[in-house]
């Protein structure tokens, strides 16, 4: 859709022994091999990252890092694969917490070259950030990195990521609504805990769309009200017939809205709107049933400078003319290069509204998340705390919840107090 956001993205299982994807355990007699395309930039710049792994990389600012979870203390046999221009040389460091190893490697052209850094010490058995340095001087080549190449017995039953995709997995709450009801509203309010780019904080979500907030850069931030279209098309929304299309009925000042695909197709609206870590920003979505065929569903933010609820926008959404169901929030990193920086965020005083005019608080919610979550990242869990739920995912914690595990918080004071614009 808008270019920003992409919902639930998917990913694979993972690793292996050696440089083989799939085994759940690595054992202590094969080398584990950790591609660099898993890895990190610290900074963000001075190298790219690709299948082809590190290359570019010329800035001695410039950190390459891997994550990993080994089970185990003790020692590793550390080394690193690498691509060198011929009688060049490379000075690099190697470093996990205060230990540290250097060496000096000799280019062979194209074929492969191992910088050997022998023994690093590990403290304790948990999370491991695997820091490589350049100590060349800056312009020089300092080698295209292949992978890290782990051995020892404090390698059995390492877990890292190879894949390729480095984004955190998606986390969700899921909310039980009593059976039979019909859900005209639901409401929802979320705290920012940490605001790294590539962030979407999603409060308000159901069967045809979703509600939140985004961090889109260091200088933008989004309030997104998103509905899908009906039928099966997933990326070209151009191939939808009308029959099939959400149709804007209403947006608020300053609301841009306009197509989206590449992760089903409808239409998609936001504001910009420079929402603040720390404070909670309310949304609420409505369902209005206009006839067995459609139902309009609008976006309503509470802006925190006008003091006021404000529309975002209005969908009519064709073969529907139902109420609100799936209700549900998530958090999302939806560009991997920051993916492991963790992203946390609380969500509470939950409540719907049926359409009878009668609120009803949910005060239970399901954890779920994305494949990704499932083999590959395991730094994702949910919790309570300060009376609200909390999601927190990627910073390559050591916490993890297990999927379909439910929370339950306090008791809200009483629903909210709502008065939304006029239409």
């Amino acid at each position: 859709m808008k270019g920003t956001k992409k919902m639930l993205l998917r990913a694979g299982v993972f690793a292996g022994l050696a440089a083989s994807i799939g085994s759940a355990a690595f054992a202590a007699d094969a080398p584990l091999r950790i591609p660099a395309f898993t890895a990190y930039l610290e900074p963000d710049s001075g190298a790219r990252i690709s299948s082809r792994g590190v290359t570019g990389w010329t800035d001695p600012a410039t950190r390459i890092v891997w994550f990993g979870r080994l089970p185990y203390g003790g020692s590793v046999d550390a080394a690193v694969d690498l691509r060198l221009p011929a009688e060049s040389e490379s000075k690099l460091r190697l470093s996990v917490g205060d230990n540290s190893q250097t060496t000096v490697v000799r280019g062979a052209g194209t074929n492969v070259v191992t910088a050997s850094f022998g023994k690093l010490d590990l403290a304790g058995a948990g999370y491991r950030k695997f820091v490589l340095e350049s100590l060349t001087p800056a312009g020089q080549p300092f080698g295209n990195i292949d992978a890290l190449v782990l051995s020892g017995p404090a390698i059995t039953g390492a877990h890292f990521n190879l894949k390729s995709r480095r984004n955190a997995a998606s986390v969700h709450l899921n909310y039980p609504a009593p059976s039979g009801t019909n859900v005209a509203a639901f409401y929802c309010e979320v705290t920012g805990v940490t605001e790294p780019v590539h962030t979407f904080y999603m409060a308000c979500g159901w069967h045809r769309g979703y509600f939140g907030m985004q961090v889109n850069s260091s200088t933008e931030r989004r309030i997104i009200f998103s509905v899908w279209d009906s039928g099966n098309e997933a990326v070209d929304r151009r191939k939808v017939g009308e029959n099939d299309r959400v149709r804007l009925m209403a947006k608020g000042e300053n609301v841009v809205a306009e197509d989206f695909g590449n992760e089903g197709t409808g239409g998609h609206s936001h504001l910009k709107s420079n929402w603040k870590a720390g404070e909670a920003q309310r949304f609420l979505v409505t369902a209005q049933p206009t006839n067995e065929t459609f139902t309009v569903y609008s976006g309503y933010y509470f802006h925190p400078d006008k003091r006021a609820w404000i529309l975002i926008s209005a969908w009519q959404a064709p073969k529907d003319g139902g109420w609100l169901r799936r209700l549900h929030s998530f958090s999302e990193n939806f560009v991997g290069n920051n993916g492991q920086l963790q992203r946390k965020a609380r969500y509470g005083n939950q409540w719907i509204r049926t359409d009878g005019g009668q609120w009803i608080e949910l005060a239970t919610a399901k954890f779920s998340h994305d494949s990704t979550g499932q083999s590959d990242r395991l730094d994702r869990f949910m919790g309570v705390e300060g009376g609200r739920f909390f999601l927190s995912h990627g910073g390559f914690l050591g916490e993890s919840t297990r999927s379909g595990e439910s929370f339950s918080r306090p008791a809200s004071a009483g629903p909210p107090e709502i008065t939304i614009p006029a239409p």
